[in-house]
Formats: structure tokens, C-alpha cells, sequence
């Protein structure tokens, strides 16, 4: 007989002491940092450097990213300029960098997406693409492509997406025989759409860092957005068609067009809220803080109309306003300390000169914008490995856009290019936080259907997903046009 037969709670206690180990490393090496920007003698590089390690380790512990990033930057402007500049900073930076009419979008694509929700207007969507791609080879795959696409133009939530979708066409497709592979696969990949189709906050929150302007950046991810899940979808497709046992027929002969139709009436609204932002911001009809607003109200129409003719009173559709009202407020204060955290981390990285320093290092070594490139895209595969998507983006923004200007990258660009690199790290192991999402959805039993699906399985799942995704930023390298050509179009109006 065995310790852990006697107490089951020895295998957890001796599971849990590499964490406690890995956590005492990391605050061993968080208080050397910290002692040596506030006691070293440094250079300008050298504290910067640093700044972004402290910011690094400080996320590796747990800490919130807004916070991590703001606690290392405090310390490095402390170290480069001294207390006057901390001072001065905190009093004007917390104001100023969140005090943008442009940043108004923010609270209003949130809370249209709350509204969208919690109203049920977006539990319609899978069902319809459903009943119109079913019947292709992988349909009920290309499905929930198709579903997170159109969700994705009206939420914009990456994790809401999954869960969505995949507590829906998950059983569904296990039902009808399909892979587990591929059923995990498709949900998680589907979910990357939600921050790449607009309204997307990644976007939004990357205009600001970047100072670009929030309705061009905004455009310029539609076209790529739509392509990759176009993408997603033939890859899907092509291998339903040269492995049948992926993805059996699915028996759709009791769908009529009638039915079709129908089910567009059902996603009718949704289609309304993507008009109001996209096609009021290509128009020139709207800014992107009126299109925020006017899709927040279609949404809000829409979503109370739906559930009053579903049968529910004005008391639930008032208990929709205050939780979508709530759950848009926490959201968007959790989104500007990012952005407060970002305008500190600029500011030390400005002092500190290491922007200018790798941008002169990229020059002397001879590297033109696709070779720049191509080593960016290795580089944000290996941080997708363990940084969050967000910290991944804010830690790399204020060191890297001056390198870029400086071999001609177009920051608008370079904006798509992030976020879908962002949202390939949702998919990596170890930290891919949607593997893990898709899944605990697939470890319910009323998700399997009996069939439990290891996390390998998910990993396996993905791992066509992600491979598709890296050939299209490829492609976005090869033909920068695809995100340019929408705004340029827009400018030129």
C-alpha cells in the first residue's frame, strides 16, 4: 500500500511543489531586477531591457497584465529619470492616455457584444450556417467556421465565441461520427476569429498604442479576417474530401430552402449590427465611436424585441440591461489599465532609447522588411508559448514600431499582422488558453456524449488550424494589399 492510497491528497501536495519552486525563482529573480533598477548603475538600453524582463517575470507570476506592466515601467522611468518624472506621470498619464474620444468604441463594442449575448441573439448562428453548409464535405465543421465568422462581426469576444460554439456543434458533430480532432479543431479556431473580423478591441486597443487611426485599423482586419475563416474552411473541406472517415456526410435531406431562409431571418439582426459598424465606417456615414453607438443600440433593440416575442417579460429584459451593463463596465476598466499600463511603458521605453537602439542593430545587420518579418513571426510563436495575448502585444508595441517604420512596414499593416499572431498564441501550447477552453467545454459529458477527449486530442485538433493560420500570414507578408486595400479604398473616398 502506497502513501497515496492512504492519502490521496500527497500525489496533489507533491504535484504542487515544482509551482511553488517555479514561483520562488521567479520572485528570486523579479526582486534582482528590481534591485538593479533601483540601485544599478545602468545604461539607458540596459534599463529598458530590464523594464521588459520585469514585465515578463511579473506576468509569469500571476501578476494581471495592466498592473505588470505598470509596476515594471514606474520602476524604469524611476531608474532613467528619477521620482519628478514618476510623479509627473502618474498624474498626467492616467488621465490623458484613456481621455480619447477615440477610445469612447471601447465601453460600446463591449457592451454590444454583452447585449448581443445575453439576449440570445447569438445562439441562432450556428444553426443557420448549419442548415446552408451541412451539406459540403466537413459542413458541420465548415459550420462553425462560418458561425464564428459571423460572430465575431458582432461581438468580437474571442473566448465568448468558443464557449458559443462549442457547447452547440461539439456533441453535434461527434454525433454524426465526425473526428474528435477535428471537432475541438474547428471550435477553437473559429473562437480566433472573434479579435480579427471587426469590432475587434485587440484592434482597437493596437490603434492606440500605435497611434493609428481607430476606424482605418479597424477596416483594414475585415478582409483578412473574412479570408482566413475562408481559409479555415477550405483546409477543412479539402481534408473531409481526402479523408471521408474525418468527416462523414451528414444526412441534410430534411432541411429545405424554406428552412434556409428562415434561419436568415433568425441572424437578420446580427447581420444589422455587422452594417452599423462595418458599412457605416467603409461609408464615411459614421466614426467608429458612432458606429460603436449605433450598433450598440441595433443591438439593443433587436435583442429586447427578441426576447419580449420569445415570450419573456420587460423584467427580464431589464435584468439583460444591468448584466450586460455590468459585465460591459468591469470589462472596459480591465481594458483601460492595460492601456494606462501601455502609455507608462512607452514613455520608459522612450527614455531608455531601446527602441532606437534594436531599430539602428536591424539596419546594421541588413534586414529588409520580409526577412524582419518572417524572424517576427518565430519570435511571437516562442512568447505565444507562455505570455498572455495581450501582454505578448503591449510588451512588443512601443519597441518594435519604430524598427518596423524604419524598413517600411505600414503600421496599419502591422497591425493585422499582430493580432493574428495573437490569436495563433491562443492556440500554442503551453499557455494556448483556447486549447484549454475547447477543451474543458469537450470534457463535459454532455459535450462528448460519452467519449472523453484528452488534451492531446485537443492539441492534435488545433494543430492543422495553427499551421493554416501561418500560411496565411505568409501571404499577408507577400501581399501586404489584403489589409491595406480596404482602407486605402476608404482614404480615397
Amino acid at each position: 500500500m502506497t502513501a497515496d492510497s492512504i492519502d490521496p491528497s500527497a500525489r496533489e501536495k507533491r504535484g504542487a511543489r515544482p509551482a511553488v519552486a517555479v514561483f520562488i525563482v521567479m520572485m528570486v529573480l523579479a526582486l534582482g531586477a528590481t534591485g538593479a533598477l533601483l540601485f544599478g548603475d545602468l545604461s539607458k538600453q540596459m534599463s529598458g531591457i530590464l523594464v521588459i524582463l520585469l514585465s515578463i517575470i511579473l506576468l509569469l507570476m500571476g501578476i494581471p497584465v495592466g498592473v505588470a506592466m505598470l509596476g515594471a515601467a514606474l520602476l524604469g522611468l524611476y531608474s532613467l529619470a528619477g521620482l519628478r518624472v514618476v510623479t509627473s506621470s502618474m498624474k498626467s498619464v492616467a488621465f490623458d492616455s484613456v481621455a480619447s474620444w477615440s477610445y469612447s468604441v471601447i465601453p460600446m463594442f463591449i457592451l454590444m457584444g454583452m447585449i448581443l449575448w445575453k439576449s440570445g441573439l447569438t445562439s441562432n448562428a450556428f444553426e443557420a450556417a448549419r442548415r446552408w453548409f451541412g451539406w459540403m464535405p466537413g459542413g458541420l465543421a465548415v459550420a462553425t467556421n462560418t458561425a464564428g465568422a459571423v460572430l465575431a462581426a458582432s461581438s468580437g469576444s474571442t473566448i465568448g465565441i468558443t464557449f458559443a460554439l462549442g457547447r452547440v456543434s461539439i456533441p453535434e458533430m461527434l454525433k454524426s461520427g465526425y473526428d474528435p480532432r477535428l471537432a475541438v479543431g474547428s471550435v477553437a479556431a473559429a473562437g480566433t476569429l472573434g479579435q480579427i473580423i471587426p469590432p475587434s478591441l485587440l484592434l482597437v486597443i493596437y490603434a492606440g498604442a500605435a497611434s493609428t487611426p481607430v476606424g482605418l485599423q479597424l477596416l483594414a482586419g475585415f478582409v483578412p479576417g473574412l479570408l482566413l475563416a475562408g481559409s479555415f474552411s477550405a483546409m477543412i473541406i479539402i481534408r473531409a474530401m481526402v479523408t471521408p472517415g474525418l468527416a462523414p456526410a451528414v444526412d441534410m435531406s430534411g432541411i429545405t430552402w424554406r428552412m434556409r431562409m428562415a434561419s436568415l431571418i433568425d441572424i437578420a439582426p446580427i447581420g444589422v449590427v455587422i452594417l452599423c459598424v462595418v458599412g457605416g465606417i467603409f461609408a464615411g456615414i459614421f466614426t467608429a465611436t458612432e458606429a460603436g453607438v449605433y450598433g450598440m443600440i441595433a443591438s439593443l433593440i433587436f435583442g429586447s424585441a427578441s426576447m419580449l416575442w420569445r415570450g419573456q417579460g420587460p423584467r427580464d429584459v431589464l435584468v439583460m440591461m444591468r448584466e450586460s451593463l455590468l459585465g460591459a463596465l468591469t470589462g472596459t476598466a480591465a481594458v483601460f489599465l492595460l492601456i494606462v499600463g501601455i502609455a507608462v511603458l512607452t514613455r520608459a521605453m522612450a527614455l531608455s532609447q531601446l527602441p532606437n537602439t534594436i531599430a539602428g542593430l536591424i539596419l546594421d545587420l541588413g534586414l529588409g522588411k520580409t526577412e524582419l518579418l518572417l524572424l517576427l513571426i518565430l519570435v511571437y510563436l516562442f512568447l505565444g508559448m507562455f505570455m498572455d495575448t495581450l501582454a505578448m502585444m503591449l510588451l512588443t508595441i512601443p519597441v518594435l514600431l519604430s524598427p518596423l517604420q524604419a524598413v517600411g512596414v505600414d503600421p496599419l499593416w502591422f497591425g493585422v499582422f499582430l493580432v493574428v499572431m495573437a490569436e495563433v498564441g491562443l492556440l500554442t501550447p503551453p499557455l494556448g488558453i483556447l486549447s484549454f477552453v475547447v477543451h474543458r467545454i469537450a470534457s463535459d459529458p454532455a459535450a462528448n456524449l460519452g467519449r472523453p477527449i484528452s488534451l492531446p486530442q485537443v492539441f492534435a485538433g488545433i494543430a492543422p488550424f495553427a499551421l493554416t493560420a501561418m500560411a496565411f500570414l505568409l501571404l499577408l507578408i507577400a501581399f501586404p494589399e489584403i489589409a491595406t486595400w480596404l482602407p486605402e479604398t476608404r482614404l480615397s473616398r
